[in-house]
């Protein structure tokens, strides 16, 4: 008999245990999760692209020397203002002006030797002539062969002229050459504009630019009345960017002021960079196109090189139909087969599946608060917001947060909207 009833309460006890487990694990898959709630409806998107680089005048001239020389004169400092053809400097002009006093009496030289040959010539003719006339009086007093050596001796001449002529044109095209370096050893400023940087001092020596133009640049002169910066943007989004996309420009010199501005350029060729990590020796290549923006309305304190950043709309959407960025999520949406369909038709051979097809989508919260994913279609996104095309009505509610708790929820898992935080709760990060 105690035999029995041990057994009995032991059975009991089984039961009771059993029981406990079931009720738990019954509550736990109940148990509602705690989510953000939003309904979808319509709001005003901007899409932009956002990217930085340097403030730089649209025209810009680096003046370097086409002489070699010490600089004699210097007529202007760094922040000067000048106009189209003002004197800037001087290099020393004195080996150019020898050059061309010696090229000057080479071209007189060289008249002088034209005229000597055109005497000549005309004292060959003049004999030559009067030889000829004595020959048709009297053949037997000139002889055949004299008559062509006097043309021969023409010939010669009239050569030896010819000859004289070019050399006056080589002497002249020497002098030119001469004066033109002699000019240039006065340099003017090529446009109207502000000497925005100068690299050299009075005394100091200019190179000619032909093989090394940094090391070359005397000093620069920019056109302030027309900025830009010029923009990295990124290959992903260089595609969405237009010739007259307007533009919000932050300079960081002026924090508190933003400024308009508007796409005039965007490159054809790539700057790519290399960069490399601690971990692998391979390079990856970070593809960038550079995108020009006009500034509209810069103060007149802004300087060439200042750091900007350009936000530039890329289109706007009034009145969209519109979900939180963070409520868009990726779940498998069926597999795709080598057939094209997801599933085999009655009598047809088994396709072999070759993977599975994501789709973006939301999680709809229903009626009996239980979420179902649906796939939507998604347009432009804007700062926090992304455009609806399709799959969703206005007033539907959606699961608009947190991050981790839509990437864990599932179709049928049933959630709760998440009370506001008060004012001083913090908020702990898991």
């Amino acid at each position: 008999m105690k035999k029995r009833t041990k057994s009995i309460v032991a059975v009991a006890a089984l039961a009771a245990v059993v029981l406990i487990g079931v009720v738990a694990a019954t509550k736990g898959r109940t148990k509602a999760v705690e989510v953000k709630i939003e309904a979808v409806g319509t709001r005003d998107l901007v899409a932009s692209v956002t990217a930085s680089g340097q403030v730089a005048s649209h025209t810009k001239v680096d003046v370097a020397s086409d002489v070699s020389g010490r600089i004699t004169r210097l007529a202007v400092k760094e922040g000067d203002m000048v106009k189209k053809g003002q004197f800037l400097l001087e290099i020393d002009p004195s080996q150019y002006q020898a050059a061309v006093g010696r090229n000057v009496a080479a071209v007189a030289s060289s008249r002088a030797q034209v005229e000597q040959a055109k005497a000549t010539l005309a004292q060959a003719q003049s004999t030559y002539q009067r030889t000829a006339d004595l020959q048709k009086r009297n053949p037997k007093l000139v002889s055949a062969d004299q008559i062509d050596q006097l043309l021969t001796a023409v010939k010669v001449n009239q050569a030896l002229v010819d000859n004289a002529t070019h050399g006056v044109a080589q002497a002249e095209a020497a002098l030119r050459d001469a004066q033109s370096s002699l000019d240039k050893t006065t340099i003017v400023s090529p446009i109207d504009g502000q000497v925005t940087r100068l690299n050299v001092e009075q005394g100091e020596t200019a190179i000619q630019g032909t093989l090394n133009k940094d090391a070359a640049t005397l000093l620069t002169v920019s056109d302030m009345s027309n900025l830009e910066t010029k923009v990295k943007v990124n290959e992903t989004d260089v595609a969405h960017v237009k010739v007259g996309d307007s533009a919000i420009v932050q300079i960081d010199a002026f924090p508190d002021t933003t400024f308009r501005g508007k796409v005039t350029e965007i490159s054809n060729s790539s700057l790519t960079t290399a960069a490399t990590t601690s971990t692998s020796s391979q390079a990856d290549q970070a593809v960038d196109y550079y995108v020009t923006v006009q500034l509209l309305n810069p103060p007149p304190q802004t300087r060439p090189d200042f750091s900007a950043t350009a936000k530039i709309i890329t289109d706007t959407r009034p009145h969209a139909l519109a979900i939180p960025i963070i409520a868009l999520t990726i779940r498998e949406n069926g597999p795709v087969t080598s057939g094209g369909d997801s599933a085999t038709a009655v009598g047809k051979t088994p396709v072999k599946e070759v993977g599975k097809k994501d789709a973006d989508g939301v999680f709809v919260v229903g009626a009996d608060n239980k979420v179902t994913f649906r796939p939507v279609k998604v347009g432009i996104a804007g700062e926090q917001y992304f455009e609806v095309l399709s799959g969703l009505k206005p007033g539907e509610k959606i699961v608009a947060g947190t991050y981790q708790a839509i990437r864990d929820l599932k179709d049928g898992t049933v959630v709760r909207a998440a009370k506001p935080a008060k004012k001083g709760d913090s908020t702990k990060s898991s």
